[in-house]
């Protein structure tokens, strides 16, 4: 019984058209309110919301269709995707609730238990409880959580008030949509498909917690609408441009040949569609391109600060664990987003 051949797209990649819903959003009134430290006017990765003058509540809310065919790990690389955005903001996670979609007359309600056992160990892991949450019949699979979240107000962590000469530090390597679509289609060997699985399973949680000792002037996760489109909000809401260097990149194995051999998820054209007017591509072929802008299900933080502390916020990565944490470029100038690829 493989989940993936239950629904039309994979994990993140089946987010609805970022400049589509840039649209939507666009035509609704903001909510003013003096308590609201992070609403919606930056597309920052969760909600604060001011309790007391030393409190305020982090909030957000993640689910998707299957990426992977296993129920257990889809539940448990659900509940990952979810909480990074509580750690890409600084905070730290205090309970979950969970949101899901499930076909019960095509599939047996044991599936369903396991999807919940994988997010219930993913949540323990993370040191937090499930507290309940909704359930619909639904003809795809989906599922999710919302993760609530506490941070001191003076130490929130938001994808705008990166500085020019900041570095651009990446915690995971990329190419995660590129090999779902792979293993879906039968073109992954099982040592690959249980790497990544692993990898999108993996908690943002040491990755945060070693930021934390450092001056992080802005911060966001890398998800569905792929590096380029993450780069994109935090560049645009710090109003600086930026600048990558390509062969910096960290990437899964295997995820250039497939990209060549055409293996690509829709939502990384429609990713590379909406950066067009906001990149630099140079003499990078089309398909690399692509690779930049491929739609990442728990993907890593994407970190800038001051070039002096850079390499060593790598370094410490590297000895939690982390190894794959690399700088891949920075922050060149105050300016309207742009970003240049070298």
């Amino acid at each position: 019984m493989k989940l993936t051949h239950y629904t039309h797209g994979l994990g993140c990649a089946c987010k609805i058209q970022p400049a589509k819903l840039e649209a939507v959003l666009k035509k609704l009134t903001p909510i003013v309110n003096e308590n609201v430290l992070v609403g919606t006017e930056t597309a920052d990765d969760a909600a604060v919301y001011l309790l007391r003058e030393d409190l305020a509540l982090v909030q957000t809310l993640d689910f998707f269709t299957p990426i992977v065919d296993d129920p257990y790990q889809f539940g448990a690389v659900a509940a990952a995707n979810a909480l990074s955005d509580i750690y890409a903001m600084g905070a730290e996670p205090l309970f979950a609730l969970n949101i899901v979609g499930f076909p019960e007359e095509a599939l047996p309600m044991e599936v369903l238990e396991q999807i919940l056992k994988g997010a219930q160990d993913k949540a323990a892991e993370a040191g937090i409880p499930v507290l309940g949450g909704h359930t619909i019949e639904d003809p795809e699979p989906k599922f999710g959580m919302v993760v609530s979240g506490s941070v001191h107000p003076q130490k929130i962590i938001k994808n705008t008030g990166a500085l020019p000469a900041d570095q651009l530090v990446l915690t995971k390597p990329l190419g995660t949509g590129i090999l779902s679509t792979a293993i879906k289609r039968g073109m992954v060997d099982d040592q690959l498909r249980d790497r990544v699985t692993q990898q999108m399973a993996q908690l943002n949680k040491t990755a945060a917690e070693v930021m934390q000792k450092y001056k992080v002037n802005a911060c966001t996760d890398v998800t569905g609408f792929g590096l380029i489109g993450h780069l994109k909000e935090m560049t645009s809401s710090s109003e600086c441009d930026a600048m990558i260097e390509y062969q910096k990149i960290p990437f899964l194995p295997e995820v250039k040949n497939l990209a060549t051999a055409g293996v690509i998820p829709g939502g990384s054209y429609n990713n590379l569609d909406f950066v067009s007017n906001f990149v630099d591509f140079g003499t990078l072929p089309r398909t690399d391109q692509l690779l930049l802008c491929d739609a990442q299900t728990s993907g890593g933080l994407l970190i800038a600060l001051p070039a002096k502390e850079a390499q060593n916020l790598v370094n410490d990565l590297h000895e939690a664990g982390i190894n794959e944490a690399h700088i891949i470029g920075e922050m060149t100038s105050k300016g309207e987003g742009m970003i240049q690829i070298k």
